[in-house]
């Protein structure tokens, strides 16, 4: 057990994640003019990048683009463990879609784990991957069954696994279930790579390119932001929310839930490894290479977006469960991601719609983007090809999978309703000029509930906070400094402006009579 006085080490006053905090990241223009390619993606994230280097690969000619800058997303915010060990799964599975399909899943997620390698070596990428096992572990009674109900669903599945009672970090474990063989590395670096060989192989990379709408058809427009459009064969939308529904409803067969990594140095030696508490709230550690010593990321606190405490105490519990672990020298990093889960915990990765027959969707990793983001390239390149791939009906959008999709479909949209009421109904008595610099709230404006941050300068800036999507009220996330809708996961800046969707339109401004 560490020392009390590790405690000390301060949190950052600004998130920023490590992956992004590098020099000569390359930049792209904004699409000014109209174009046309065989395949458009949309999202430059892992499935985005991963699937334009795929088609480039195969002579396709592709055009990517990205409302913002690659891999500023939830790629570039992962903890980048490349593991088919996505928490307590498989014995979930096996209940609800049966043996054959969880096994699918696993073989899946393996091998996206195997292509990852295999790129990595071929093209030489210096994205310091390591092979490491990946351990779920637990210290509750409770969650013993549990692990050994998984352990036994490995073993039925085939899975390179073992059952132990004790893992290599300093923490109390009465059991652990070890996934055998997998692997970690930079997600930015390794992706950055795939980019140059896009651009190599005549691929288009836009940045800054906000793609609004899709005219359907035999070859489908996308209209951007600014009314350009992109004429394609095919559209893939990788933007992690689907920007365009084409009444496959997406939004209310999906939730969002954030959740919270600080990068830490410490004075111990860290053992290797990756690890995932089984109970709640959850922690998860690894580590990668910062200047030639360890930089280890502790990941945990899972909620809904928008709901919740005080979203920077999620940080402070990190931060001290990291204190009571280790003896933290400086936590020199935190930052949050948003991820999508789906009824069935299954992502979402084919055609849009049974009627959309040129447009694919990626969505729903449930926080296990390396492979599963992997995973949705690799089916997505053979559904444009229009070749066999033996996972296609298990990631199949339209599919529906009674037990437990019709449960979770009815708690999911009860909680959206709750949100919705509770919102209209809040009596706000915060006003405006109460606030101090850099400080969020909802308060009073004109009479009406408003969103107001303070800025370092002392700027205000007013926001009304129904949110652009369906008309809840969203709320301040301190942590970020963003509007986070609890409905739906829309996340909106200071000023209104869409960071995630599924809003499409900014909020709107408020100004004081």
């Amino acid at each position: 057990m560490a020392e009390n006085h590790s405690a000390k080490a301060k949190l950052p006053q600004f998130p920023e994640p490590y992956w992004r905090d590098a020099k000569g990241l390359p930049s792209f223009p904004k699409l000014n003019y109209d174009i046309k390619v065989e395949t458009a993606i949309i999202g430059g994230g892992i499935s985005g990048i991963t699937t334009a280097y795929l088609l480039a690969k195969e002579g396709v000619k592709v055009a990517l683009i990205d409302a913002g800058t690659l891999l500023n997303g939830t790629t570039g915010h992962t903890t980048a463990k490349i593991t088919a060990q996505h928490d307590l799964i498989y014995h979930e599975l096996m209940q609800t879609i049966g043996k054959e399909q969880a096994a699918l899943y696993y073989q899946a997620n393996t091998n996206a784990l195997h292509f990852i390698k295999n790129t990595v070596a071929e093209h030489k990428i210096e994205c310091d991957l390591t092979e490491e096992d990946a351990y779920i572990y637990t210290n509750s009674e409770e969650y013993v069954s549990k692990l050994h109900d998984e352990f036994t669903s490995y073993q039925e599945i085939g899975i390179d696994s073992e059952y132990v009672e004790s893992i290599p970090l300093p923490l109390q474990t009465k059991a652990a279930i070890v996934m055998k063989k997998q692997a970690q590395f930079h997600p930015v670096a390794y992706l950055f790579s795939l980019v140059r060989f896009i651009t190599e192989a005549g691929g288009a990379i836009y940045e800054n390119t906000t793609a609004v709408d899709i005219e359907e058809g035999s070859q489908p427009k996308i209209i951007t932001r600014e009314g350009h459009t992109i004429t394609c064969d095919n559209a893939i939308i990788c933007s992690h929310f689907p920007f365009y529904d084409g009444s496959g409803f997406y939004f209310s067969r999906m939730y969002a839930e954030r959740s919270y990594v600080l990068g830490i140095k410490i004075k111990q030696d860290y053992p290797g490894g990756m690890y995932l508490s089984a109970e709640n709230p959850k922690r998860s550690l690894r580590y990668t290479m910062m200047n030639g010593e360890k930089l280890v990321l502790l990941g945990g606190e899972s909620h809904k977006a928008g709901q919740g405490i005080c979203t920077f105490k999620h940080y402070e519990a990190l931060q001290a469960f990291g204190a009571e672990t280790f003896d933290i020298k400086e936590i020199p990093y935190r930052w949050s991601t948003q991820d999508l889960i789906t009824l069935d915990k299954i992502p979402y990765i084919g055609r849009l719609t049974s009627n959309s027959p040129n447009i694919f969707v990626a969505t729903g990793y449930r926080k296990w983007g390396m492979t599963n983001g992997t995973t949705a390239a690799l089916l997505l390149k053979d559904l444009i090809a229009q070749r066999d791939n033996p996972y296609a009906e298990l990631y199949s959008p339209s599919r529906f999978n009674a037990d437990p999709s019709v449960k979770n479909f009815i708690v999911q949209n009860a909680d959206v309703a709750k949100h919705l009421i509770i919102g209209k109904l809040e009596v706000v008595f915060t006003k405006a000029e109460d606030l101090s610099n850099d400080e969020g709230a909802v308060v009073t404006v004109n009479g009406k509930r408003a969103g107001a941050y303070k800025d370092r300068n002392g700027t205000l800036h007013l926001v009304d906070t129904t949110c652009t999507h369906m008309g809840c009220e969203v709320e301040w996330n301190d942590g970020e400094r963003t509007w986070d809708c609890p409905c739906h996961g829309s996340r909106f800046s200071v000023d209104g402006d869409v960071i995630e969707g599924p809003a499409e339109q900014p909020l709107k401004k408020v100004e004081e009579e």
